[in-house]
């Protein structure tokens, strides 16, 4: 059988048909067996032939002729039965260790039959990544205006996002210089140059800016002008991506408005509530003081009403004393004044006694006198009992006189007395009452003492919060200053 790869072993022809190419091109017969590979692919695997290793631990670039191309792959049988019935090109993507790469397979035809395939081989990496690359574009598309210029300005294209934007057609733009979105005074200013000479030199420009739409009216767009290279690395067009935020701008202005109008009022009223708060502070703390020395004063009347209800309960107890002496001393008079009544019975059986001892003396000496001589003894022993009767008669009279004194006296004592316990009577009631008001004084006197300690803690409380609502106006000044400022800053930008 004819050999009809053999044009490939001149190697003259070779050279000339593929190590000059860039394309990365391997070539196998019809058995899969590699019998050619180009500078470029072997440069193309050798770059990765270490990681390819963790998966093929026989491969090696420098062995990689002669050897079969299911060393590529996890299922060779697969991989036979459909390069077997290869009619045309094929394309596909294999992975290896991390690195894809995609495959452009060719059969080589004689008359009937495959006698060989050209494997063309590429990093997937490019174009997954210009794929990942198209896909974000699109995604920013979806989102944002996007307009393409040429480096003099020429538009070359936009989105719907951008046309809708300033209210034109793609038609009406298209091949207009970007001037026609600037009113006459923006055209004419030599920042305008600059900026198009920045893009021109490679230099980005972003910010907020000021376009008009194709009726005349204000528009705002914020984004960012993107010079795009070549391969050369030379600027080539420029990409610009943008927001419409003329509805945040005009918000911007009407907070900018808002400020100037409120602002001050809001800095007059904050000065007037730290006025206000600073007086009652003042005022609380002098209150504060006030209310102290009230409460001092109420401890102080409180310890004294205490002295004078105990003085009182003393009192009382003294006075229920005097009256139960005095009650016992009219008692033991009433007694005595009965003792002498008693006394009067036995002073008048006495004087009695004596009465008919000195009738019987007088009646001896009658009869001493009858008996002469002989009664002369009797006469003299009767006389002795009549001087005695005399004398009792007399100390009986006397006894008599001074229980009449003693009578007087404890009748006088009896009255005196009825008349200071009746007087006692009176104090004792008195007292009593006295010590009764000076009780329940005591215990008004306790609570208000106590109340006057709660409402000297209150006032203390409601200086402290008169403080902490003075610091709070301080700090709402503050806030609202840097508010203020921030505010001012968001709208200046």
């Amino acid at each position: 059988m004819r050999d009809s790869l053999g044009w490939l072993k001149r190697p003259d022809l070779r050279a000339l048909a593929l190590e000059e190419q860039h394309a990365n091109v391997m070539i196998a017969d019809d058995k899969l067996n590699i019998v050619h590979a180009n500078k470029a692919v072997i440069a193309l695997l050798r770059e990765v032939e270490g990681d390819l290793r963790k998966e093929m631990p026989q491969f090696s670039v420098d062995r990689l002729i002669g050897s079969n191309i299911d060393i590529f792959h996890k299922t060779p049988a697969h991989q036979q039965r459909m390069l077997a019935a290869l009619q045309k090109q094929h394309r596909a993507t294999i992975w290896i260790a991390g690195h894809g790469f995609d495959l452009i397979v060719n059969p080589l035809r004689d008359r009937d039959r495959t006698v060989g395939f050209v494997v063309e081989w590429s990093s997937a990496k490019t174009r997954l990544v210009n794929l990942d690359y198209s896909a974000q574009v699109a995604a920013i598309s979806r989102s944002q205006a996007m307009i393409e210029f040429s480096i003099d300005g020429t538009i070359i294209s936009a989105n719907e996002n951008f046309l809708r934007s300033v209210r034109y057609t793609m038609d009406q733009i298209k091949g207009r210089h970007h001037s026609i979105f600037l009113d006459p005074e923006q055209r004419e200013d030599a920042s305008y140059a600059r900026f198009w000479d920045a893009l021109r030199s490679g230099t980005y420009q972003a910010g907020r800016y000021k376009r008009l739409t194709r009726d005349g009216k204000t528009v705002w767009i914020e984004g960012a002008y993107n010079p795009i290279n070549d391969e050369s690395g030379k600027v080539c067009k420029v990409v610009k991506f943008a927001n419409d935020v003329t509805a945040q701008v005009e918000l911007f202005a009407n907070l900018k408005r808002l400020i100037d109008h409120n602002f001050g009022e809001i800095d007059q009223a904050i000065g007037s509530s730290s006025n206000e708060a600073d007086s009652a502070g003042m005022a609380a703390g002098e209150m504060s003081s006030t209310v102290q020395s009230l409460a001092t004063s109420a401890e102080e009347l409180a310890a004294s009403i205490a002295e004078i209800a105990q003085s009182m309960t003393r009192s009382r107890t003294a006075t229920e004393k005097a009256f139960a002496q005095t009650v016992s001393a009219g008692e033991d008079t009433d007694a005595l004044a009965r003792s002498t009544q008693e006394m009067n019975g036995i002073v008048g059986l006495i004087r009695s006694i004596a009465s008919q001892i000195n009738l019987l003396a007088l009646n001896a000496t009658i009869e001493a006198a009858r008996a002469g001589d002989a009664g002369k003894g009797f006469a003299v022993v009767a006389n002795e009992v009549k001087t005695l009767a005399i004398q009792a008669a007399s100390a009986t009279q006397r006894i008599s006189d001074e229980i009449d004194g003693i009578q007087k006296i404890s009748a006088g004592v009896t009255g005196a007395l009825g008349t200071i316990r009746d007087g006692m009577v009176t104090v004792r009631e008195s007292v009593m009452a006295t010590a009764s008001a000076v009780e329940e004084q005591n215990v008004v006197t306790r609570s208000m003492s106590e109340q006057m300690r709660n409402a000297s803690g209150a006032v203390s409380s409601v200086f402290t919060s008169i403080s902490g609502i003075s610091s709070a106006v301080s700090h709402v000044a503050e806030t609202v200053q840097k508010t203020k400022n921030a505010a001012q800053i968001l709208v200046a930008n």
